[in-house]
């Protein structure tokens, strides 16, 4: 698959294919590159921060991350710009740099989404806690497609809105199968004594 060069946003977040970003934008390196974006139509690349700040130097960060395309943007009252994005696909870092306003960017190597599944009878159970995790943001979710039915995309959203340690979540957003990520969200859950 060919190589694509992305701006890439560390953040202490991960995020999912298919998955919603609320994000405030303040440094000018990433008003640049939200307003790059916007023009061409393209999207950023979303990593977890390893090690660093979320402001000033550049951070160390997971090689794995998910691109993210801009769905919406607004001015918030505190006089910021606000934007939602949705992750689209999740991809490989090849190589990075920074340009010379500090942005990192990097060539990446996208990898396809996972086809959609039926979730497994015994997972089934899993969509009446997802439910209740979604009715507590309902915003986050709103004009986004609801796919109860499909494992990958059950799984992902578990993945993003249990309470859980970030290493865990770039784990789990790491395993390209919904079977295999269904499997390791359950030792999770049983972890953290949620029945289902």
């Amino acid at each position: 698959m060919a190589d694509h060069l992305i701006p890439i946003f560390p953040l202490n977040t991960v995020l999912f294919p298919e998955g919603p970003l609320p994000l405030r934008i303040f440094e000018p390196r990433y008003l640049d590159m939200v307003s790059e974006c916007l023009r061409a139509g393209t999207g950023f690349g979303v990593c977890l921060i390893v090690n660093g700040p979320e402001v000033g130097a550049a951070p160390d960060i997971n090689d794995q991350g998910t691109l993210a395309q801009i769905t919406d943007w607004h001015q918030r009252n505190d006089g910021l710009l606000g934007i939602t994005a949705t992750g689209m696909q999740r991809f490989r870092i090849i190589s990075r740099r920074l340009r010379p306003n500090r942005l990192m960017e990097a060539d990446v190597e996208l990898i396809d989404n996972e086809p959609p599944t039926d979730l497994p009878a015994e997972y089934i159970p899993l969509t009446d806690l997802l439910r209740q995790l979604i009715k507590q943001v309902p915003d986050l979710f709103q004009g986004l497609t609801i796919k109860y039915g499909d494992a990958g995309w059950v799984s992902n959203r578990l993945a993003e809105l249990l309470p859980m340690p970030l290493e865990e979540k770039q784990q789990l957003l790491q395993i390209l199968d919904p079977m295999e990520r269904l499997a390791r969200l359950r030792l999770i859950m049983d972890r953290m004594n949620i029945q289902f």
